[in-house]
């Protein structure tokens, strides 16, 4: 799946975040999300069974606690719209910001051992995150664990709270 100038179509060229129903955070989550679309947009795997007329542009708008990840090829045509429940994830969410903290305060006063033992646990929620939000797209969408992983980042940075 390659373009006339040799470029990969499976892949997201731009994901925006829905400013009317996801609102500017603070300073610090604006930059942690932008930081996971930056990650996202630079490395990733993303197709649409049936189709090859990527990349993709990704806007992500938010009603209630559903999620709706609305696919577009270059030209805008819609290629598929794929609403995601937040509820299964809710308790992994919550999980993984209290081992978040948990790792961040760690970092100023834990031996390097309690830090990398944190760490593993929070890596593994995030794994466990990443699967989750591949399984809830992989009817709609092919995605490798990496950009799962990424989608997950991104999404979690929706749900922070300060």
């Amino acid at each position: 799946m390659t373009d006339q100038a040799g470029e990969r179509r499976d892949r997201l060229s731009e994901v925006f975040l829905d400013e009317e129903t996801i609102p500017r955070g603070v300073i610090d989550i604006d930059h942690e999300r932008a930081v996971a679309i930056f990650d996202l947009v630079e490395e990733n795997t993303f197709g649409v069974p049936g189709r090859d007329d990527g990349p993709y542009t990704l806007t992500i708008s938010q009603e209630e606690s559903k999620l709706t990840f609305d696919v577009r090829t270059g030209d805008g045509e819609q290629a598929v719209s794929i609403v995601v429940s937040m509820t299964p994830l809710r308790p992994l969410l919550k999980d993984y910001f209290m081992v978040c903290e948990t790792y961040y305060s760690a970092i100023r006063t834990a031996s390097p051992r309690q830090i990398e033992a944190i760490d593993r646990e929070r890596t593994a929620l995030h794994n466990e995150g990443a699967d989750l939000m591949a399984q809830r797209l992989a009817e709609r969408v092919t995605i490798d664990q990496g950009t799962a992983r990424r989608l997950f980042t991104l999404v979690s940075t929706l749900r922070w709270k300060t």
